[in-house]
């Protein structure tokens, strides 16, 4: 976009474009590790629709209160990484990261390209000048041999193992893994073992071109850590400095949600974005199943686009069942045929229920908040909602999405400009 070309579609993910975004949502109160804000509102693409915002703030932890980082920097100096906004960004990337840290921290460095090797040893963040040296020094040019990085950036974390603190390996790479453990089984299963362990990963991805984005993210969710892609200056300065925090601190793991619909209120809904974070029903009570990571001071959005109940909306057509009677309003994705309990009448929309667990945690807590659809149009609706809404509607006319109804580039500009007082 910033070099004024539209992206494939299939390349625009959704939920990434609404979760770049900071939102005002409400702290988290007493022992929980966020808060829950909810809010429905008319969607903007269809106003006979509902759009229910569902946000999660994580704990805000001050610097001075942060536990004490053990931080192995896994820097990819391959012959891909020979780029100005490859390499020479990920030296200027980390260094931003090391002024943030404080004297209780150690860095080392572990790098690959044709062999994987120990850069700087543990290192006491207070010698900046020996872990900027250090990064300075490195140079790109070779194959990938990013298995053998990993495991040798896992050892070196699990040597200089801080109990009680962030043991983290931070990963910059364009995700060109060409040789060594390249196929996705065996580094899943390395990153999965080394994360009950303690050390957690976070991977981030520079440059274009063989960028393999989607990888580098799932191996950032098997390793109980968090992914991001940086393309500048700004955007290092923003996950690395701004979003230090959430970034290297964890307050909860595992972390699912899951939304109940009222089908005496609902007749049909649909999850914008998240194709490849669902979770089926019977996974959010299963505590063996993982799931996300939420850092501190981190916010999560997700939108639900509603149809009231008694409005019509298309459904696929299916052949006639053999063994079944068709049931009527088949296509109302919230009926299961169940009869309905006394809270359907409750006037409740949707209950959103939240399980996770404590980041050193095996057993998970449930947390829910019922939600009343009080009819308001976007008018009303908060600045934050508005802009969120317009982001959605951004992607979706990007990804060309059947459901963008009447939607135009030009209303996504005046409904974000609506939202944009804070």
């Amino acid at each position: 976009l910033n070099q004024g070309a539209v992206p494939p579609p299939g390349a625009v993910r959704i939920e990434e474009l609404i979760n770049y975004f900071d939102y005002d949502y409400v702290q988290a109160d007493g022992g929980v590790p966020f808060g829950i804000d909810v809010e429905v509102g008319e969607a903007p693409w269809n106003p006979r629709h509902r759009l229910a915002r569902i946000g999660l703030k994580g704990r805000e932890l001050a610097a001075r209160n942060r536990p004490a980082c053990n931080l192995v920097f896994l820097i990819d100096v391959s012959g891909s990484m020979n780029a100005a906004n490859k390499l020479p960004l990920v030296q200027r990337s980390m260094k931003m990261l090391v002024d943030e840290l404080n004297t209780r921290d150690q860095v080392s460095i572990v790098v690959y390209a044709g062999a994987a090797g120990l850069v700087l040893p543990p290192t006491a963040a207070a010698d900046r000048a020996a872990i900027r040296h250090a990064i300075d020094s490195l140079r790109a040019g070779g194959s990938t041999a990013g298995g053998a990085g990993i495991r040798l950036a896992y050892q070196q974390a699990r040597r200089s193992f801080i109990e009680g603190g962030v043991n983290r390996v931070v990963l910059a790479t364009d995700g060109d893994f060409n040789v060594g453990i390249s196929d996705r089984s065996s580094l899943i299963d390395l990153i999965e073992k080394e994360a009950r362990t303690g050390v957690a990963l976070t991977a981030l991805g520079f440059g274009m071109g063989n960028l393999k984005d989607s990888r580098l993210e799932q191996l950032a969710d098997h390793g109980n850590g968090n992914y991001a892609y940086i393309d500048s200056l700004r955007e290092a300065r923003k996950v690395l400095v701004e979003e230090a925090g959430g970034t290297l601190v964890t307050i909860a793991k595992d972390v699912k949600i899951q939304v109940e619909f009222n089908p005496a209120e609902v007749a049909a809904y649909r999850l914008i974005g998240y194709e490849n974070r669902a979770l089926r029903d019977e996974d959010f009570n299963d505590d063996t199943k993982d799931a996300g990571e939420i850092g501190a001071g981190h916010t999560v959005t997700a939108l639900y686009e509603i149809v009231p109940r008694g409005l019509r909306h298309p459904s696929p057509s299916i052949d006639p069942l053999k063994y079944q009677q068709p049931r009527h309003e088949r296509h109302e994705s919230v009926h299961s045929g169940h009869a309905l309990t006394e809270a359907a009448s409750s006037g409740e929309l949707l209950t959103v229920k939240i399980r996770w667990k404590a980041p050193d945690g095996n057993h998970s807590r449930l947390q829910e908040l019922a939600v009343v659809d009080r009819g308001r149009g976007l008018q009303a609706a908060s600045e934050d909602f508005c802009f969120a809404a317009a982001v959605a509607g951004f992607g979706m006319l990007l990804r060309d999405s059947q459901h963008s109804g009447d939607l135009t580039f030009n209303d996504v500009i005046a409904l974000a400009e609506s939202g944009l007082g804070r």
